[in-house]
């Protein structure tokens, strides 16, 4: 007589990791000044409706303060997190980690801080901030060293550095622990991974084409988020005649991009400039046109659904797990987001 075959379970797949999805909030200088405030509480309805964890708000010379518009988010939103760009030019860390506190008192809403450690050359030279690029983010480690430490420690701070000291600085009003930013820092260069990488922060990629970074990846250990764009369909052709629709070829947009190249000393966008010449190709979803436009900031996926998943599901197999997604086109754009993320969490599972 045969023994009985062991019912043994069949091994189950761990579930996908999670993933944080976040927008990007129209910038002023980019909308008209009578339908600005309108724009920046339907795009922040729309991402809190599609279960966004939060909206990047930007910074720079030529734009509204980020602080006044996240305050806004806040105010008409549920649950959206502000991702507040902070520039160490504008203010000292202690402004900065006052405003957080100040913000979770009033409203009990996390917010993320995005530190920028530079920006355009004319910005900066108008500030009188001379700092080699390597060095502001030095300078960006022990600033965010101080936010942090204001934000996380009821007992005062001293802090003793090249660029920044302070002595026995108490935060007030005090922020619960539950509350406490997240930190996003640029990734691109060598600097700014190792800034990322000594903060514990989420560093930020103007993503290379997913087979490049399976090529390259990121060193182990490094908590990864990618800026990018997606314009998806069921079928490819219609993904792409809605990208072409929405941003067609403009020659004055361009002369600024070339500008923009030569005026800063920005490490993503020289990359971005230059796989913009060697990435064009045909069967690729991977697209830098609006870049090379004037018309954002970061490359765009475009394709059909799976397409495009299997595109993020590449870039989370490398170890991202943050997607700052650009400014979203309509409420129905970011339906069309929600279902390729879902297809790479599927394909992922499977």
């Amino acid at each position: 007589m045969l023994a009985p075959i062991p019912n043994d379970p069949v091994p189950v797949a761990p579930a996908p990791e999670p993933v944080a999805l976040f927008t990007t909030c129209p910038p002023s200088n980019r909308t008209d000044q009578a339908r600005y405030l309108a724009h920046v509480i339907d795009v922040a309805r729309w991402s809190d409706a599609a279960g966004c964890e939060g909206i990047l708000v930007y910074t720079d010379n030529g734009i509204v303060d980020p602080w006044l518009v996240a305050q806004v988010i806040i105010t008409h939103t549920e649950h959206l997190c502000p991702l507040v760009a902070v520039q160490p030019a504008y203010m000292h860390p202690y402004t900065v980690a006052k405003m957080a506190a100040s913000l979770a008192h009033l409203y009990r809403r996390r917010i993320y801080l995005n530190m920028v450690a530079g920006g355009f050359g004319n910005d900066l030279a108008a500030l009188n901030d001379r700092t080699p690029h390597d060095e502001r983010y030095a300078r960006l480690v022990e600033y965010t060293t101080i936010i942090m430490e204001l934000l996380r420690q009821p007992a005062p701070v001293t802090f003793a550095g090249r660029h920044y000291t302070v002595t026995n600085l108490k935060m007030t009003p005090p922020l619960p622990e539950e509350l406490l930013p997240g930190v996003f820092l640029s990734g691109s260069s060598t600097a700014g991974l190792a800034a990322a990488q000594a903060l514990g922060a989420t560093a930020v990629q103007y993503p290379r084409p997913a087979e490049e970074c399976e090529a390259q990846p990121p060193p182990a250990g490094t908590r990864l988020g990618v800026r990018v764009g997606l314009v998806a369909r069921e079928g490819a052709e219609a993904a792409w005649s809605v990208a072409h629709e929405r941003f067609p070829p403009d020659r004055k947009g361009q002369l600024t991009h070339q500008l923009a190249m030569k005026v800063s000393d920005s490490e993503w966008h020289r990359q971005l400039s230059e796989l913009a010449r060697a990435s064009a190709r045909q069967d690729s979803p991977y697209w830098l046109f609006p870049f090379e436009n004037y018309k954002t900031f970061c490359p765009y996926l475009v394709g059909s659904y799976d397409r495009v998943a299997e595109e993020i599901g590449r870039y989370q197999g490398v170890g991202c797990r943050t997607f700052l997604m650009d400014v979203p086109a309509s409420a129905e754009e970011l339906e069309h987001i929600r279902a390729v993320f879902a297809r790479a969490q599927e394909r992922i599972a499977g």
